[in-house]
């Protein structure tokens, strides 16, 4: 077709953009850093921090029950948290387009507050955050039960889809989590990590309510580090989907930078771009965007870590040639210096005999997504050496 540069030529713009960005941001030798201190405290004296989160997407006719929303409905939700210690929830309804009144709201069975009230409204497109719950101390990795009544009603509501892990709505058992995007807990003692992913990190793979998820693998290596997961299944790096959220570039401020006392963001998107349509075929945009992700995380203080993108050989949608763009990035990520650190996830699951498709004792069966072993070997290839 005219007017697209081969493939050559898109190679060297690549590797020159590339090397741009290294002689920009070359980071300090890991050995000569010294050990960061504790996250510090809000205003409150409290230091807080995400051990629990989701990234919310607008429901579409296939989600009846966000689409429709609730009255009088009660959402009882079932979390894994990583790091422990004093409990607030945070609700969100980012999409909204009204007010919707909140609670009252349990935790574990205690009352939960907001400003010492047991309602709140939460404004469209904003957040809430709670009250300390009173009485309510929890461990490292502890599961929690948060009960929500919302009055409504309440129309279409900002939800994630799929946790991978079973609730109830009324009784009605669903995988999905309404308003509720996170809980801070006030005890951690080792990396403060948020996780910028897709269905991998979401989950997908993994059995529900086994909490196998990669990012949870990795909390649990990691003592005392609140981890949380921003995954949203068929997420892309530089394309909006009405299905599958706003891009990585779209979402980064809400869904990362808004976390409390965090220290470090870790980036693994870019398969879904490689082979949703349309597909991506220019591995320099992707670089790009990587790019600005990394300038956006230390502009706001955070060390940025850059994973590789797996193999996805066997999926319905691979192609050579998603193949051949897959590892051009990968490239660049590995030698560019995009990031502060490299997580070479590909490095982790591919196929020693055939590097474009996962290896087999990792493979879920699909071909894309990583299965429980996979998720295990994703979490250690996360260096703890490279998170603050």
């Amino acid at each position: 077709m005219t007017g697209r540069v081969p493939a050559p030529a898109r190679r060297s713009l690549l590797y020159a953009a590339a090397a741009g960005i290294t002689a920009a941001f070359t980071p300090a030798p890991l050995a000569s850093a010294a050990p960061d201190p504790a996250p510090g405290p809000s205003r409150t004296g409290t230091p807080w921090t995400t051990s629990w989160a989701t990234a919310q997407t607008v429901p579409t006719a296939d989600d009846p029950l966000a689409s429709a929303g609730l009255t009088d409905g009660l959402c009882t939700t079932r979390l894994r948290l990583s790091a422990g210690g004093q409990v607030r929830l945070r609700y969100a309804h980012a999409f909204g387009t009204a007010p919707v009144l909140v609670g009252p709201v349990t935790a574990d069975g205690r009352p939960v507050t907001f400003a010492g009230r047991p309602q709140a409204w939460l404004a469209a497109g904003a957040s809430l955050t709670s009250d300390p719950v009173a009485g309510l101390r929890v461990p490292d990795g502890s599961l929690l039960t948060v009960g929500t009544r919302l009055p409504g009603p309440t129309g279409p509501l900002s939800f994630h889809r799929n946790t991978h892990a079973w609730h109830t709505v009324d009784g009605v058992r669903t995988r999905s989590v309404f308003l509720l995007t996170g809980v801070e807990t006030s005890g951690a003692r080792g990396p403060v990590l948020a996780v910028l992913g897709d269905s991998i990190a979401e989950g997908t793979g993994t059995p529900d309510d086994a909490d196998l998820r990669w990012p949870d693998q990795l909390a649990r290596r990691l003592s005392g580090s609140a981890v949380a997961n921003l995954g949203i299944s068929g997420n892309r790096l530089l394309l909006d989907s009405d299905r599958f959220g706003p891009s990585a570039q779209a979402r980064f401020d809400r869904d990362v930078l808004s976390l409390p006392g965090l220290r470090t963001v870790l980036v693994h998107l870019g398969v879904n771009d490689l082979h949703h349509l349309p597909v991506e075929r220019d591995p320099a945009r992707m670089v790009a965007a990587y790019h600005q992700l990394a300038l956006r995380a230390r502009s706001a203080g955070l060390r940025v870590v850059g994973a590789t993108i797996t193999p996805f050989e066997g999926w319905t949608r691979w192609t050579p040639k998603a193949d051949a763009v897959r590892r051009e990035v990968n490239e660049a990520v590995r030698t560019g210096r995009l990031f502060d650190a490299v997580a070479d996830f590909d490095a982790a699951l591919r196929d020693p005999g055939r590097p474009s498709r996962l290896l087999p004792a990792y493979d879920s069966g699909d071909g894309l997504h990583p299965g429980t072993e996979g998720h295990t070997a994703i979490a250690a290839a996360v260096d703890p050496r490279h998170l603050r």
